[in-house]
């Protein structure tokens, strides 16, 4: 819990995760390879799941191209990317598109990993290519 919402998720049973006052303290039952990298895994996972709730996660992506742009409509995003039609892309629940001009898109939320794969999901609707990069680029 935290301002920004609320994240729950499941994670591996091998480890032991407690409260101590203000910290998380994971711990692993031995040393194994397995157990250790499962360790690492845990405390990460933890880990973006309390900056997401506190201070959230965003993704720039950059449209660039004659004639390409974004547009809002509602919760839809409606892309113009040289195809014989708009792109239209709903907003999945808990992530916001917010628009800067009509060529920068940022994509907003709390959960990393679905900031991260709508901002791919929208990327793969025109990837950059190659030579000149016309299309939508994912900036930082």
């Amino acid at each position: 819990k935290g301002p920004k919402g609320e994240l729950t998720r499941v994670l591996p049973e091998a480890m032991d995760i407690k409260k101590d006052g203000e910290e998380i303290v994971v711990t692993r039952p031995n040393d194994l390879k397995k157990n250790k990298a499962l360790h690492g895994l845990t405390r990460t996972l933890i880990y973006n799941m309390v900056v997401g709730v506190t201070e959230g996660y965003e993704k720039v992506l950059e449209v660039n191209g004659v004639g390409y742009r974004a547009q809002k409509q509602g919760k839809k995003l409606v892309l113009s990317l040289g195809y014989s039609h708009p792109v239209e892309m709903e907003d999945p629940e808990g992530i916001e598109t917010v628009l800067d001009g009509q060529n920068k898109i940022i994509v907003k939320g709390i959960d990393k990993e679905k900031v991260g794969q709508y901002a791919a999901e929208i990327r793969s609707k025109r990837a950059p290519e190659p030579y000149k990069g016309k299309g939508i680029q994912i900036r930082y």
